[in-house]
């Protein structure tokens, strides 16, 4: 009897404990993939784009063997179960709200026929690394410590010869992976991946530590799409991290990106509600001029040359540099006092990479209502932000080409007199 491999944000055949899983007895293994219309909804043209381009691409590895279905999961998994007699299901673990919700509704459709689950996309799965009393971490500092003793296992194995797949004709049902219809200004898919961070841990690693904050420099490895989608695996790149400073700075941000994810497991809502609950109190500006400085804000002509920059990058590529993306948010929410939700929905409209938890909670750290958060009386100044991580204005230049004419916007705030406004605002719900 066959199994069923299940890929989800895991577009890979290397490190794959899923297929070894699948695949451990000898059986023929369906890859299937599906298209579920609500995840189609509720993602960017460009994270589509890189779907679409990374499922080719893991098609073509397979030599054509993966089957793509429509619907939801819970109708169409439990349906190839029953037309190839499959006797398992196996994915990777998810642990956001929404594949919990949906793993769940498909264990029900399945019956007696388990779904079970091997790994995550993450070195250390959610919920592994809590405190000795068993209560999940609050700060990222104490989490590292207890994520680096707890550590991770090796890469697993596997590849396109693991398993014996089964032709996707002799099952039917299929469709075609879309085309899609945006630009990436990164290529997507595994191989892109593997080469990509093979060049970053080459040619750019040594220095990362120092150049990881220079929008100007190509100082950033550039993989958080691909771990978004899993065409890699941290485990993967973790192997390849020696004991350098550059390296240890890496190391610290796949734990942060862990940390985040480990926050959305233990306190599912905080996506989009704060996570400190003083914070439902603060006073937000919601109105129609709210609205309109909001749009001044992803036009990118708000009259701050290293806000701007961020935002027509974001709107042009698909990617914000990560200091940029805490100096853009800072400035929408304390300086325009707008809602941290505004400016993480449009994030994860825009980013290729748009993950759930890191976006939303570095937004929340940028407000000073999540986790670890900024302190409250942290405004970042946007103009020293931009003199000392832009010193030559390179990164402005790029995005900004009329910035120092008379076509460039004035300052569309006061600075100062915003970050008065904004600290007697958090004052309040101290």
């Amino acid at each position: 009897m066959p199994t069923l491999l299940w890929f989800r944000r895991d577009l890979r055949l290397h490190d794959l404990p899923a297929l070894l899983d699948a695949a451990k007895d000898d059986q023929e293994v369906l890859a299937c993939y599906v298209l579920d219309p609500r995840l189609k909804a509720s993602s960017g043209s460009r994270r589509l784009q890189y779907l679409y381009d990374s499922l080719r691409e893991l098609r073509d590895g397979l030599d054509g063997r993966l089957l793509v279905v429509e619907g939801r999961a819970e109708d169409c998994i439990p349906a190839l179960v029953k037309k190839t007699e499959a006797t398992s299901v196996h994915v990777s673990g998810d642990y956001f709200p929404f594949g919990l919700r949906r793993d769940e509704a498909v264990r029900e459709s399945l019956g007696e026929v388990p779904l079970e689950a091997s790994g995550s996309p993450y070195l250390v799965s959610p919920g592994r690394v809590t405190k000795d009393d068993g209560t999940p971490y609050k700060v990222f500092t104490p989490f590292y410590s207890a994520w680096q003793a707890h550590g991770w296992r090796a890469p697993a194995r596997t590849g396109a010869k693991t398993a014996r797949w089964i032709d996707p004709a002799d099952v039917g049902g299929g469709v075609d992976v879309p085309a899609g219809d945006a630009e990436l200004d990164h290529p997507a898919g595994e191989a892109a991946a593997r080469k990509a961070w093979k060049a970053f841990v080459s040619s750019t690693l040594e220095d990362y530590a120092d150049d990881r904050n220079r929008p100007d420099h190509d100082g950033t490895s550039r993989m958080s799409a691909h771990l978004k989608f899993g065409t890699i695996h941290p485990r993967t790149m973790a192997a390849d991290l020696g004991g350098g400073t550059g390296a240890q700075a890496y190391l610290r941000e796949l734990a942060f990106r862990d940390f985040y994810a480990n926050v959305v497991y233990s306190w599912p809502d905080s996506t989009w509600w704060n996570w400190n609950k003083n914070f439902d109190r603060i006073e937000v500006d919601d109105d129609q001029d709210a609205k309109k400085r909001f749009e001044t804000w992803k036009a990118g002509k708000t009259g701050f040359p290293i806000v701007d920059a961020g935002m027509r990058q974001l709107a042009e590529t698909g990617f914000m540099h990560n200091r940029v993306r805490m100096i853009t948010a800072s400035f929408l929410v304390k300086d325009l006092h707008l809602p941290w939700q505004w400016g993480a929905r449009w994030f994860l409209e825009q980013l290729t990479d748009g993950d759930m938890a890191s976006n939303q909670h570095g937004w929340q750290w940028a407000a000073g209502c999540g986790t670890d958060a900024a302190p409250y009386f942290r405004v970042f100044n946007p103009t020293t932000q931009g003199n000392k991580f832009d010193p030559d204005g390179a990164y402005v230049s790029r995005w900004v080409p009329e910035f120092g004419g008379d076509d460039y916007p004035e300052p569309m705030v006061d600075h100062a007199a915003e970050r008065i406004e904004a600290l007697r605002r958090y004052e309040a719900v101290r």
